[in-house]
């Protein structure tokens, strides 16, 4: 249970720096810097807090010139990062929470930076979906990928960093030891073999061509295969097809032949791997001029399985330990630790400041290279993250370079930060949905995204929906409760972007850009013409590889993808709503039972209000009421 330790007074009054430092305790617990505004600035964790939260400051307090008395920071020692030592001036009060352990505190802290995201915490992007194999817990057990909460019947190995990774390690196991990967529904009710069996993937148990005991043998070297036991699982086959052999069972030797070279190859594939069949994390900060990367790379079993790459937010100016700290005690509060980390010596020093971590119930060991492997593990994840971070902006010039191009044929005076496209779907005037679509600094931003349902317009008017679509949307812009876009896209013609142009007049945003986009005349990719608000009689189109003009399709699209998907969901939606829904008084415990007692919805419209008043629960008067709803149309 963590207790809560009254910290600094409120904020009208001065902070004593040398009192409060005096009342801390030597416990674990969690602390928070907060500036004059009440603020969070930063959250940290600590093994002792007063050890901690005193080395921020010294007992000095002087009061500034012309003001009430107030902390002035100053720094027992020269090793903070610039970052901090920012921080460090804005802090007018201090809060902490006591826990009953580091391990409460790690988790403590985690939790609040998630939800305060403090300025000067380092924040990596929570990530749950990391990717596993499974082996289902059945008798004949299946093999699948997995993500998402863990079945306690099954067995699961991982996690990998990537889809790919899973896949290729699932077609290994399947061509070496034949197990399904069907669900059960299909595996249930099989009568002869599929297609898996006849490409040689499965040994059909389905139909009873393999014993569960023999299955069950091939299920537990694949296990023990995923468990990294490899060398075992090759000697057991060895020992298995040589046994064959001598019993003149040729056509079986060769099968394990076979198995047994196809686990070799895998094994030979990998860049390195460790006859240890140990699990560790190998992790490696890159920095650059405004970025910073953390590489995750996983070696499980001994195997190295690839690399994930992480960007964090205020990391400028973090410096490489600190970022290593705060993502180690991120990361590892939500997925399952290896036995050890293996990190850049240069970084241990500062990561050891920092305290150890804890979880489930263990210390986190973070150590340097031991050997020539594990340093040709750390150089490959140093060269992946200054990789990702070489990828990362050639993507952000790209996208640069696009928007440069896209102002320039729009004669727009500086690139659109920010575009918003709208599109209009329906059938037939049916379930009419308007997307609106947010592309920022030329990558698509889906927490922007908005739809409308579209209601109260003639069906199938195109116009009349985009200027309710329109209107909704920029009424917040015009009253300051929205940010406005640079460049508003129209998926649409010379009549609708008129309508956008009217809209946007009336709500007094005219010095708005819009631009429509419609299809040509064959309706082919690349003929499209543009109507921008600037030239509304001057059509432009732009050459099929203007890098402006594939921008604009790609938004375009993407408008059209999201307004579709809107309009399928109303339209199932409406489709299949029942007309018995709409009656007062009927829910869904008297529509089951008037459904059950007619035999469907064709039943209950054909029954009288005798008929209906036979059914329990259903007095007279409501029975009139169903009865006049079902045939008012």
């Amino acid at each position: 249970m963590m207790s809560s330790e009254p910290s600094a007074p409120n904020s009208t009054e001065a902070f004593d720096a040398k009192e409060f430092l005096a009342t801390l305790t030597d416990a674990p617990g969690v602390y928070r810097m907060l500036d004059a505004g009440g603020r969070v600035l930063y959250v940290g964790k600590a093994k002792n807090l007063k050890k901690r939260v005193s080395s921020y400051f010294s007992s000095g307090i002087t009061p500034a010139s012309g003001h009430e008395p107030s902390l002035k920071l100053r720094f027992q020692k020269t090793g903070h990062s610039p970052r901090i030592a920012l921080m460090l001036q804005q802090v007018a009060q201090v809060e902490t929470t006591a826990t009953r352990s580091e391990a409460e505190a790690l988790i403590l802290e985690n939790t609040l930076i998630k939800k305060l995201a403090p300025k000067y915490n380092i924040l990596f992007r929570d990530d749950k979906s990391y990717p596993y194999i499974m082996l289902s817990g059945d008798e004949f057990p299946r093999l699948g990928f997995h993500r998402g909460a863990f079945d306690r019947k099954s067995r699961y190995f991982g996690p990998f960093p990537n889809g790919h990774a899973v896949r290729e390690s699932i077609q290994l196991l399947q061509k070496t030891f034949l197990l399904r990967t069907c669900e059960n529904a299909v595996f249930a009710h099989r009568s002869r073999p599929c297609l898996m069996h006849q490409i040689h993937r499965c040994k059909a148990p389905c139909v009873g061509m393999i014993s569960a005991q023999d299955y069950a043998t091939d299920a537990r070297m694949a296990e023990l295969f995923l468990r990294g036991r490899h060398g075992e699982v090759i000697d057991k086959l060895t020992a298995t097809m040589a046994a064959a052999a001598a019993d003149l069972h040729f056509e079986q030797a060769a099968a394990l032949r076979d198995q047994v070279r196809a686990l070799q190859a895998v094994l030979h594939r990998q860049y390195v791997s460790s006859t240890h069949g140990e699990d560790v994390d190998v992790l490696a900060v890159a920095t650059a001029p405004g970025e910073l990367c953390v590489n995750l790379a996983m070696v499980r079993g001994g195997l190295h399985l690839g690399d994930r790459a992480f960007f964090p937010r205020a990391s400028a100016a973090a410096t490489p330990a600190e970022a290593l700290a705060a993502f180690i005690g991120q990361h590892y509060v939500e997925h399952p630790p290896p036995a050890r980390l293996i990190v850049g010596a240069e970084s241990l020093d500062g990561i050891a400041e920092e305290g150890a971590w804890e979880v489930e119930g263990r210390e986190l060991a973070a150590t340097a290279a031991r050997n020539e492997m594990e340093r040709a593990w750390l150089g490959m994840a140093e060269n992946n993250a200054r990789l990702a971070i070489e990828t990362r902006r050639r993507s952000r010039s790209r996208a640069g370079a696009r928007l440069d191009a896209l102002a320039e044929a729009l004669e727009l005076a500086e690139p659109p930060a920010r575009i918003e496209c709208f599109d209009i779907s329906h059938t037939m005037g049916e379930g009419t949905v308007a997307s609106c679509v947010v592309c920022v600094d030329g990558a698509m931003k889906k927490s922007d995204y908005r739809r409308f349902n579209i209601a109260g317009i003639q069906p199938g008017d195109d116009y009349a929906a985009m200027r309710q679509a329109l209107t909704r949307r920029y009424e917040k812009v015009a009253t300051f409760d929205a940010a406005a876009p640079d460049l508003i896209l129209i998926d649409g013609g010379k009549g609708q972007h008129g309508v956008a142009r009217e809209v946007l007049a009336e709500l007094g945003l005219a010095f708005l850009h819009s631009v429509g986009i419609a299809k040509g005349v064959e309706r082919k990719p690349g003929a499209e013409t543009l109507f921008r608000d600037s030239s509304p009689d001057e059509p432009l189109q732009l050459a099929p590889d203007h890098p402006g003009f594939h921008l604009l399709q790609e938004i375009r699209d993407e408008a059209h993808r999201f307004a579709i998907a809107g309009h399928r969901a109303r339209r199932a939606k409406a489709r299949g709503r029942s007309k018995l829904e709409d009656v007062a008084g009927i829910g869904p415990a008297r529509r089951r039972k008037l459904l059950a007692q007619f035999g469907g919805l064709d039943g209950v419209v054909a029954a009288t209000i005798e008929d209906l008043c036979r059914v329990d629960g259903i007095s007279r008067k409501l029975a009139e009421e169903i009865h006049q709803q079902l045939h008012s149309n």
